[in-house]
């Protein structure tokens, strides 16, 4: 066998974390998942801090914060910044073969020996999307190509099945739903189709007339469940492959998702608990205990260092081209017993089509807009975490002496980031963030509501027009 283990990242894009059954969601959504939560160490607060995708791996990634990345906005501009390091340039230096599947293009993705791609999308027209299934298909074998070399390898598969647009195929598309998706007398899609800058793309891949968004929900937890199926068929070719063991494997999440929640429908935008916590689940029988779940807070940026410990991969000998240094701490000491948690008040970011930045605490949480909205939302939002965790009662108005702390907190955390590591906050020079060249930034709601749009209106209206053609006869 080689000298160090094969690490095998499942890096899974909007999964939420409280929608798995081994996180407590009542639907049976990841059962192999929960077998292999058994089988090693279950973290209970694992935080994406910066929101969405590029921000998000950026850090899980690099083990750095947003502050050393300069990485906050999903459109970033340009490559990763040159002194930073990413995971698989490292352990190439420590002479891993390296491969990464379905992350093209992130900046964040650099240094793999190997990019493969497989389809990851989907619509309404093309049918049921196989997301886990065509990632397998590339996977597996390439499996059996790197275990036949003398060398370690480290592999990232980047998971897309809970990612919009949710589209299982059979027989998870009904395994949570029973009724009419299309009944005139339910009105809860209402709202989410008059939302001018997603209704086309969401009329794109849901149901032509569909009015139950309890429908929507199932889908998305039926995508879960399949991708958990899909999985145990990755966990078995390690297990034929005689290598099961002899691996690290790591299941995180990029971000959460909203569904019908806080009017930011079926998408991944704004800073609620439901996009910032997502799971994280490692196994390395030879390392870790069995059964273990972990209620100490942690972030992306914990785990690179995490990893690269496991592994016995020591940090003093990676070969930084400055004076660098990973910002995140490994979760070993945690998982031993040594620490109860890392840090729990931390900075949040938000750059995907809204532009915001806040601070998180166990009790409050903070939100501000650096720029006005298109859901119309007030500037400040403040959030008791403890009294209502869904974050459903803005108490910004009535507790402004906890705007002021929390605020004082943030304010004097970015200042020593800015100074330790004498770059500027990059939320505050994104420019034209959203996409649109020239219009910068956003001077009110009524703006950015008439200016963001995805997805494609002649597919809208097809796909809308045969749903009345359909009611009429």
């Amino acid at each position: 066998m080689p000298k160090h283990p094969h690490i095998l990242l499942f890096a899974i894009d909007s999964l939420r974390a409280d929608h798995m059954s081994s996180y407590g969601y009542p639907r049976l959504t990841t059962p192999h998942l929960d077998r292999f939560a058994t089988q090693g160490v279950l973290f209970e607060n694992t935080f994406s801090a910066h929101i969405p995708t590029t921000s998000a791996y950026a850090s899980m990634l690099t083990g750095m914060d947003c502050f050393s990345t300069q990485v906050v906005a999903l459109r970033h501009q340009g490559g990763l910044r040159s002194e930073v390091r990413t995971m698989a340039d490292v352990l190439r230096d420590f002479g891993y073969n390296t491969t990464c599947v379905g992350f093209t293009g992130n900046p964040s993705s650099r240094g793999f020996d190997k990019y493969i791609d497989y389809p990851g999308w989907g619509s309404w027209n093309e049918g049921r999307s196989p997301k886990a299934q065509k990632l397998n298909e590339v996977t597996i074998p390439e499996l059996e190509r790197l275990v036949q070399e003398d060398k370690p390898f480290f592999m990232m598969l980047r998971h897309m099945d809970p990612h919009a647009p949710y589209l299982p195929p059979a027989p998870y598309e009904r395994m949570f739903y029973h009724g009419n998706e299309t009944d005139p007398a339910n009105t809860s899609m209402q709202p989410v189709m008059n939302f001018r800058p997603f209704r086309d793309f969401f009329a794109s891949w849901m149901p032509p007339g569909i009015s139950d968004k309890d429908y929507v929900i199932a889908q998305y937890d039926g995508a879960v469940a399949y991708m958990d199926a899909c999985i145990q068929t990755i966990f078995t070719a390690l297990e034929k492959l005689g290598i099961l063991d002899d691996t690290i494997i790591a299941i995180n999440g990029d971000h959460g998702e909203t569904l019908y929640d806080h009017e930011c429908w079926f998408d991944h935008h704004g800073m609620y608990d439901t996009v910032l916590h997502v799971p994280l689940i490692l196994r390395y029988p030879s390392r870790l205990p069995q059964g273990l779940r972990l209620k100490g807070y942690n972030q992306h940026k914990d785990l690179m260092p995490t990893l690269l410990e496991l592994a016995d991969l020591p940090q003093d000998d990676i070969q930084w081209p400055s004076d660098l240094r990973f910002d995140g701490r490994s979760l070993l000491p945690m998982i031993r017993g040594e620490v109860a948690s890392h840090e729990s008040s931390f900075y949040i970011t938000e750059c995907t089509w809204m532009r915001k930045h806040g601070w998180r605490t166990p009790e409050w949480k903070l939100m501000i807009a650096l720029e006005p909205d298109f859901h119309f939302k007030p500037e400040i939002e403040l959030y008791n975490l403890v009294q209502d965790p869904e974050e459903n009662h803005n108490l910004a108005t009535e507790r402004p002496d906890v705007v002021a702390h929390l605020r004082a907190e943030m304010d004097a955390y970015i200042a020593r980031r800015t100074a330790e590591t004498g770059l500027p906050n990059p939320m505050l020079n994104q420019g034209d963030w959203h996409g649109k060249p020239g219009v910068g930034p956003f001077k009110s709601s009524q703006q950015a509501y008439d200016t963001l749009h995805i997805g494609d209106p002649n597919q809208a209206a097809k796909l809308q027009s045969e749903s009345r053609e359909e009611a009429k006869s």
